[in-house]
């Protein structure tokens, strides 16, 4: 493989292919930290040079984290799609970005190039893009999930109605349910982070979103963002458990300190798949992707498991964990883990179009929490900037907070109304079957782009009622 590329009289050298991918990343604090980073500009602009020339079957051949000693790599190598691969395998990395930029790479051609894909590679190329480049490829792909309601369609844009609160309160939790389906809120999922992440709390969340959902009719799936162990332990007690969630990452280092391995990851899929929750779709298949998957450029770092890699070709490893399970959503908290990683809004941007892109690449159903933590050098201007490039990417979903301000989690994320904004200025919609819902209900009036109702619907007061009560 290309290892070395000169400017002017200075030569530089890239030992393996894991330096070259950690030399030609864009700057951004985490690799600096790990000590992986380019010196200074030249040098990178010397490895994205040099990666640009890279054949992607060099990909194939060479491995950022041992085979031996690491699942993840195995996954990689041992699940890839070679008939797949054939219709690039003749280029460079280089080239493989401007055949995605052309005309030939279009929705059905991406969906059948993914499982010929490598992580590393969707990573590589991402280097090599501006930030128009990776909302451009993204915008062409096309992901689409089912379980209770249809997700990734084009000119769709669903949200995740997050309605956390510190002490796992049920009467503030439904406030900020009502606030958030109200504004047209929670078609991606409704998703508690519990503050008490145990057992009986678990099942008492999960009761409550499934008599929320059955009382009202919502074409929508709950999740309790606690562990898998804990979602396999409410399971066996017979909980209503829509989705199974977990954090992952991109090396089995990483995953060991979430207490995950890809047999555990399998075991819970199985387990959900068993319940039989999904709807029942007009072709006659049940919506059966139950899984609902975080992560975030960073967590190898922090865990000191991330083998001298850099933090972007690490998170888009953990896709590849991602992709084999078929999940429903897959979440990229992007600027939650601190400026440590991701040190500013310039930064957090970058890092967000780029996870979504690979995701995409991959055949993922991809969102974002658009959000940076209250000590980065971010604010809701950074924030809002990249959740409209997300908007015009056609990422699959973004959260939905009460105020964009999580008071459990203490970031700041995006709100109801950010999604309102959205889909009004970029001409998105929610899922068909929640859209219908919204109407029946009378939380949205009917026309080309449906809107909030003037008044709150009727179908609402007895909720609103228990609330005053309580």
């Amino acid at each position: 493989m290309p290892t070395r590329h000169t400017i002017g009289q200075q030569r530089y050298q890239f030992a393996d292919l894991r330096t070259l991918l950690a030399k030609a990343s864009p700057l951004r604090s985490g690799d600096q930290l790990a000590g992986v980073a380019a010196l200074d500009a030249k040098e990178r602009i010397a490895a994205q040079m040099t990666l640009a020339e890279l054949p992607l079957r060099a990909f194939l051949n060479e491995a950022v984290v041992p085979y031996e000693s690491d699942e993840v790599t195995r996954l990689i190598f041992d699940s890839h799609d070679a008939n797949a691969f054939k219709a690039v395998s003749h280029l460079t990395v280089g080239e493989l970005r401007n055949w995605l930029l052309s005309d030939h790479a279009s929705t059905a051609t991406l969906t059948a190039l993914a499982p010929g894909l490598t992580p590393e590679m969707v990573a590589a190329v991402s280097k090599l893009c501006r930030l128009q480049d990776l909302v451009l490829i993204a915008s062409k792909c096309e992901v689409v999930t089912r379980f209770r309601n249809t997700l990734g369609l084009k000119q769709r844009l669903a949200t995740r109605l997050q309605p956390n609160h510190p002490t796992d309160d049920l009467p503030g939790i439904a406030a900020s349910l009502l606030d958030g389906l109200l504004l047209g809120a929670g078609d991606a999922v409704i998703g508690i982070n519990p503050a008490s992440d145990n057992v009986p709390q678990v099942e008492r969340l999960l009761h409550m979103l499934n008599d929320l959902i059955g009382h009202y009719g919502i074409p929508t799936q709950s999740c309790v963002l606690t562990h898998v162990t804990n979602t396999l332990a409410a399971i066996e007690r017979g909980a209503p458990v829509d989705l199974v969630f977990q954090s992952i990452g991109g090396t089995e280092a990483t995953n060991s300190s979430f207490g995950i391995t890809l047999a555990l990851l399998a075991e819970a899929r199985e387990a959900a798949l068993s319940l039989q929750r999904g709807a029942l779709f007009d072709d006659g298949q049940r919506g059966d992707h139950v899984m609902y998957f975080e992560t975030g450029q960073g967590s190898a770092l922090s865990a000191n498991a991330h083998h001298g890699c850099d933090q972007q070709t690490l998170e888009a490893r953990a896709y590849a964990v991602a992709r084999h399970f078929k999940p429903l959503l897959v979440n990229t908290v992007v600027g939650f883990i601190g400026p440590e990683y991701l040190f500013n809004g310039k930064q957090i941007t970058r890092a967000g179009l780029e996870d979504h892109f690979c995701g995409k690449l991959l055949g993922l159903p991809m969102g974002c929490d658009v959000c940076y933590t209250n000590h980065a050098e971010a604010d809701p201007d950074d924030m809002d900037s990249l959740m409209l490039m997300l908007g015009a990417a056609g990422c699959n979903f973004i959260m939905g907070v009460p105020g964009s301000d999580d008071i459990m989690l203490n970031y700041q994320s995006t709100s109801f109304h950010d999604a309102l904004v959205l889909r009004q200025l970029l001409g998105l919609r929610a899922a068909p079957e929640f859209e219908a819902w919204q109407h029946a209900m009378g939380i949205t009036t009917a026309g080309d782009a449906p809107r909030l109702a003037d008044r709150l619907p009727a179908a609402f007061s007895p909720a609103l009622q228990q609330l005053g009560g309580a």
